[in-house]
């Protein structure tokens, strides 16, 4: 890979070309975000003396700009999809499974489901909304990123954006407060589902040719382990 990652566009670029890239390090050595981006848009200081992460801000952008698939989806840490290859990942993931079949068939928590069933009765909410309702907050339920983290795993709950605080002049602070919604909501049905007519395995295959096609190097075992999350 290379270490000149240094816009948007670039993530973009390399992405569609991958298939799918990994935020931080992860156990393939140089394969992320964080092995092959400028040292400019990794962290970049500003005058004010605050610390300004473009990378940061890139999640929130390539989302509300439909470019590609973002979450916790490489063993529960963060990392982008390409949209060519999300309906192979919906498919290996979920195992065949849409969140109800596999509610029913006891392979889904009761917190997974109050989580599921309130984003889609509510659509797109903000992380803090969700605790609020659903009584994560303190002295209440425990385990709202487990919970949130597995939706991600299984491709059932996706973020869509991260909306920011604001100081009274109008900056925004802090790491953003994500907004989630259902998969087929805001990707659609036809991009989640399209490939249900292949069997996960052969979901898994297609991830791993297009990924080794373009990185021959990668260490296949490893590639496998990771996307089995």
């Amino acid at each position: 890979m290379t270490d000149e990652i240094r816009t948007r566009e670039d993530l973009v670029a390399v992405v569609n070309e991958i298939g799918f890239l990994p935020f931080f390090t992860c156990r393939i050595e140089g394969f992320s975000l964080e092995d092959n981006i400028s040292y400019d848009a990794w962290y970049q200081g500003r005058w004010s003396g605050k610390i300004h992460w473009d990378a940061w801000d890139w999640k929130g952008q390539v989302l509300q700009n439909r470019e590609l698939v973002y979450g916790k989806f490489f063993e529960k840490k963060a990392g982008f999809i390409s949209l060519q290859l999300w309906p192979d990942f919906c498919n290996y993931r979920r195992e065949g499974y849409d969140f109800d079949a596999r509610f029913d068939d006891g392979l889904a928590s009761y917190k997974d489901k109050g989580v599921v069933d309130y984003i889609t009765g509510v659509g797109a909410t903000l992380t803090k909304d969700i605790k609020d309702n659903l009584n994560y907050n303190k002295g209440g339920n425990k385990g709202f990123e487990t919970v949130i983290s597995r939706l991600q795993m299984e491709t059932y709950v996706v973020p869509i954006n991260y909306e920011y605080s604001k100081r009274k002049n109008g900056d925004e602070y802090g790491w953003g407060n994500c907004r989630y919604d259902i998969a087929e909501k805001y990707w659609g049905d036809k991009l989640c589902r399209s490939a249900y007519k292949r069997s996960p395995q052969e979901s898994l295959n297609r991830i791993l040719r297009h990924v080794l096609k373009t990185l021959p190097g990668l260490d296949e075992d490893e590639l496998r382990a990771l996307l089995k999350g």
